[in-house]
């Protein structure tokens, strides 16, 4: 492990995990591997949350990580992997909660669309229910990275600052990097050593990408769950339906 990626969610954690593989810190370990394999992946997490935590299992190899859940662990991975630097993706506080309320925060609260359909998925998909508990464990409750008051958007923020702030405490200032992805290659590369790519710094998962990927997902799901289900002999109340 060469780089370990200590930004909250909607701080461009999927432009990091480009950014980071593109400089050859490949592969990196983000979410997309947890969602992309609930079944596989669920049990190490849920160790983790327990705290019997197996991180060369879960790195797998990987050279780099970042969003959660690893970067919920930032500081034992950064004493597991002694050698490894972290970089602190972050944003403006007011414009990072914007992006959480349509997007992560919606997941679990609000009453959106999407939340009610991740939450109709929770009622059909063992796996996805298991995922939403370590999530909010990680997330939400009381010890997790936003444990707090996160329905006041002043409150929100107030998270967002003290977990940057606990970020830069726990880190030695030689092994950290505060980077703002708009400031796009030079501070990272100057940071890992690495030259400065030829093209731009990809921006990526926006809001809408975020939308439409969860509640593409929980749609299938639920469809898939639909078609499954021992369907009624008859039509509505059990007879036969027809036309008028």
């Amino acid at each position: 492990m060469d780089v370990i990626g200590a930004g909250l969610p909607r701080t461009a954690t999927t432009t990091t995990l480009l950014a980071f593989e593109k400089l050859g810190f490949a592969p990196c370990q983000h979410m997309r591997d947890l969602l992309g394999d609930l079944e596989g992946q669920l049990p190490m997490w849920e160790r983790v949350v327990a705290g019997e935590p197996d991180w060369e299992e879960i790195m797998g190899g990987a050279r780099s990580c970042c969003d959660f859940p690893a970067a919920r662990y930032y500081r034992e991975l950064a004493e597991h992997y002694p050698n490894a630097k972290v970089v602190l993706s972050v944003r403006d506080a007011e414009s990072w909660v914007r992006s959480m309320r349509d997007t992560v925060w919606a997941v679990y609260f609000g009453g959106s669309l999407m939340n009610h359909l991740c939450r109709a998925r929770q009622h059909l998909d063992p796996l996805w229910d298991r995922y939403l508990t370590i999530m909010t464990a990680m997330l939400w409750d009381e010890d997790g990275a936003l444990g707090g008051d996160t329905f006041d958007d002043a409150s929100f923020a107030a998270l967002f600052d003290a977990w940057n702030a606990r970020v830069k405490r726990d880190i030695a200032p030689e092994r950290l990097l505060v980077w703002k992805p708009q400031d796009g290659w030079a501070p990272l590369c100057e940071f890992l050593e690495v030259p400065v790519p030829d093209e731009a710094l990809p921006s990526v998962n926006d809001t809408q990408a975020f939308i439409d990927g969860i509640s593409t997902a929980c749609i299938n799901a639920i469809s898939a769950a639909w078609a499954e289900r021992p369907a009624a002999p008859g039509g509505l109340h059990g007879a036969a339906a027809t036309r008028h």
